[in-house]
């Protein structure tokens, strides 16, 4: 079994001057529920080599024992170091993508010809997508080959207005997540704040925030067992 991550190469938080990327919880989370499973791991994002880490996601509050373990594991930080461009592996046979988020992935993947293609074909592949946090507003461009937007009709969740607001960058960004889900013609429900909530919509998957990143990779991964079953 061969999952494909993908992670943002975008490392400017807005016009603020400081520094975003890719949350380490979601990458670090699901990595280990892929690889404790025996799942071969790619990871990818736009300019290949090291995505940038969003410092914030690496800060004692932060730390998990997934973080912790990624951080030791000189094999899961040789992978980071030396990711493949997307564009390179876009065409690749894998069973399912992952999209961990953190701020980064709304600013390049969100708009990457690459990602929005590896996702329309991977769907139409009848194979799973799984998007967590900010990762699912990558959808925004996304499409079915009726034309129509991929998320039209489905259920969906992701990143809150009310989280985004809590981390005080509702301005910052360059779109809500839950608010262009919502444009989008996607069903749109939410669980608390900051506690985990994943939904499963055919074969699209998501997940509202880093605490969902685990459990939308157990739920990806049980569906790609079951499919093989």
């Amino acid at each position: 079994m061969k999952i494909l991550m993908v992670l943002t190469s975008h490392d400017q938080l807005g016009n603020t001057g400081h520094k975003t990327g890719f949350w380490l919880e979601e990458l670090a989370a699901p990595y280990y529920v892929f690889k404790d499973a025996g799942v071969d791991i790619v990871l990818a994002s736009p300019n290949g080599g090291k995505p940038p880490l969003d410092p914030k996601s690496n800060e004692p509050d932060f730390q998990t024992d997934q973080t912790r373990r990624f951080e030791a594991d000189s094999a899961a930080t040789a992978a980071l170091e030396s990711t493949s461009k997307l564009k390179d592996v876009a065409r690749d046979e894998f069973d399912a993508v992952f999209y961990p988020g953190g701020h980064g992935p709304m600013w390049d993947l969100a708009e990457d010809r690459d990602s929005i293609g590896l996702i329309e074909r991977t769907i139409a592949a009848g194979k799973p997508v799984a998007l967590v946090c900010h990762a699912p507003g990558v959808l925004r461009h996304v499409r079915r080959p009726d034309g129509k937007p991929l998320v039209e009709g489905k259920s969906v969740t992701g990143f809150t207005n009310t989280e985004e607001e809590a981390v005080g960058l509702t301005k910052v960004v360059p779109f809500l997540v839950e608010d262009e889900l919502k444009a989008k013609g996607g069903k749109f429900s939410k669980g608390a704040d900051w506690q985990p909530y994943v939904l499963e919509d055919g074969l699209l998957l998501t997940g509202q925030n880093p605490a969902s990143s685990g459990p939308a990779a157990k739920a990806l991964l049980s569906k790609l067992v079951k499919g093989s079953e």
